[in-house]
């Protein structure tokens, strides 16, 4: 609401009209804000990541292996443990050599929580080289080892 408070009272009533200038500054800031952030946050962008095409890195004569079955059960070698007897057992193993790699295998349905209590459970043993098993799948790995030729060379020509 507006009063006029000049000399003149001709009709000494209220002025109805509003400002729109200052309404159509915020709308245009606004736009502008929701326009640059509207692309940041996107969060499915498609992505086509590589496939593990690395030669396998030499094994040691005897790996230790600590494998965390379906039921959450841990398996030191072939042998079953509990998590609290992990790390004596390990010390017996490696006979207190911390710098031993520790190859960790999971079975595919166990959570990733899971793998991470097991993995700080093998840190706070002091046990850091830590090394992930996985089944390599040739398959996927092939055509990121030999990328496709653009103009494939003529075969069979003669002599």
């Amino acid at each position: 609401m507006a009063v006029k408070l000049g000399g003149e009272e001709e009709d000494g009533g209220e002025v109805s009209e509003i400002n729109v200038t200052p309404f159509i500054d915020v709308m245009l800031v606004l736009l502008i804000i929701f326009m640059v952030a509207a692309p940041l946050s996107t969060v499915d962008v498609p992505v086509d990541l590589p496939t593990s095409n690395a030669p396998p890195q030499e094994r040691p004569d005897e790996p230790v292996y600590l494998t965390i079955q379906e039921d959450l059960s841990l398996n030191l070698g072939e042998a079953r443990i509990s998590r609290e007897e992990l790390a004596s057992r390990l010390d017996a193993l490696t006979e207190q050599n911390r710098d031993e790699r520790i190859f960790l295998r999971a079975d595919g349905s166990v959570p990733y929580s899971d793998i991470m209590e097991v993995m700080n459970a093998l840190r706070s043993a002091g046990y850091l080289k830590i090394g992930l098993v996985g089944l390599e799948d040739p398959a996927r790995a092939e055509p990121a080892a030999s990328p496709p030729a653009a103009d494939p060379a003529p075969s069979g020509t003669g002599r």
